[in-house]
């Protein structure tokens, strides 16, 4: 018999991606602090963050496979969060015009039976179009992009952002990594298929 699985997230974006690979789960609240430490990368960011999430989970789900997730933007080589209001999200977006945009994924398939955990960080990078005042404020008025890092959903309208989309699994830019936690599960004796 397989260990149970659980999603360390209560977001409804990554749970929606997991419900994909057509496997049971439960999800968790990780209750993590998500604060950059001093001169910390992107990429250790989204990894610390994403192992930590999941062991967070772990004592009270002792027989589980626990999913830690992370996420963070970068534009300019500067880490970018949600925006949380709507100046925030047109000086993001303004920011991201015409220029290369990073999303870095941290993923952690954590075995709460073993302590054992797989960790990596998955790159996705967004070309941006090169955006009028006009279009952007229009864009946040019609999706309202307040609480996405970059301030766009790449699932709706902010297709419409783009000139092209370079990454290994399009279910990265939303925030889970389908194609490598699929390996993770598989190392971990889980069959999606």
């Amino acid at each position: 018999m397989t260990q149970p699985l659980l999603l360390a997230s209560t977001s409804p974006f990554r749970k929606a991606l997991l419900e994909k690979l057509q496997y049971p789960f439960e999800t968790a609240n990780p209750e993590t602090d998500e604060a950059t430490l001093p001169n910390e990368t992107a990429e250790q960011l989204v990894t610390r963050l994403a192992e930590a999430k999941a062991r967070a989970c772990a004592h009270d789900h002792p027989e589980h496979l626990i999913i830690g997730s992370d996420q963070v933007c970068v534009i300019n080589n500067r880490i970018i969060g949600k925006p949380h209001t709507v100046e925030n999200a047109f000086l993001q977006l303004q920011a991201a015009s015409g220029q290369v945009v990073t999303f870095y994924t941290g993923l952690c398939l954590h075995n709460a039976k073993t302590d054992d955990s797989e960790v990596i960080c998955e790159p996705f990078h967004v070309h941006f179009k090169t955006l009028t005042e006009q279009e952007i404020r229009h864009y946040i008025k019609r999706e309202n992009p307040l609480n996405c890092a970059g301030s766009f959903k790449s699932e709706g309208l902010g297709i419409a952002l783009f000139d092209r989309l370079d990454g290994r699994d399009p279910n990265t830019l939303v925030g889970l990594p389908l194609i490598a936690l699929h390996e993770m599960l598989a190392k971990q004796g889980v069959a999606i298929l």
